[in-house]
């Protein structure tokens, strides 16, 4: 498996939702499981986990990466570029896939998951060493980083403080429909 020799970005994997519901920033779904890209994110792997909301009209007819390109046509290759591309504009390279940009299907999907969920546990129980990150938590009762929320240092000054409002102007959602292959 990839993951294995290429070293990680040691961030929690990412979930790429597809589908016609449009979420929130916040919001919790049940989510079905699809497929995975390995992104190569500054020589790091970056996995991009496709998933479908379980309430989403298309729910029922996605249970796999052979089904997204079955219902949403060139969905995949436009998720791909825009992953690819998506950092140009920070001056930062183009990002690079492992397996050629080919999305893996489900069954390699659910083994990143449970390989990364073995990492954590791993991490936060202290079977591994943090190498710098910190374990600290309010709720794995065998970690011995757990503390009680008084324990908890105080927040910085100001980061208790709502979002600024986006400007309308940039503030766009856009959704690719019937794109050509």
């Amino acid at each position: 498996m990839l993951s294995r020799s290429a070293k990680g970005d040691n961030d929690p994997l990412d979930v790429c939702e597809i589908g016609e519901l449009v979420g929130y920033t916040g919001q919790v779904k049940q989510v079905k499981v699809l497929g995975v890209m390995a992104l190569l994110d500054e020589e790091e792997t970056d996995w991009k986990v496709i998933v479908v909301d379980v309430k989403d009209p298309l729910a029922s007819k996605l249970n796999d990466v052979e089904d997204v390109e079955r219902h949403l046509p060139g969905l995949l290759r436009a998720t791909n570029e825009w992953f690819r591309i998506y950092k140009i504009p920070d001056g930062k390279p183009e990002n690079q896939f492992a397996f050629t940009g080919e999305c893996k299907n489900k069954a390699y999907a659910m083994d990143v998951i449970h390989e990364c969920a073995e990492a954590w546990e791993k991490l936060i129980t202290g079977k591994t060493k943090s190498g710098g990150i910190s374990t600290t938590n309010l709720t794995v009762a065998h970690s011995p980083s757990r503390v009680s929320p008084n324990e908890l240092p105080p927040l910085p000054p100001n980061e208790n403080l709502a979002p600024e409002p986006i400007d309308s102007s940039i503030d766009k959602w856009f959704f690719i429909s019937g794109a050509a292959a």
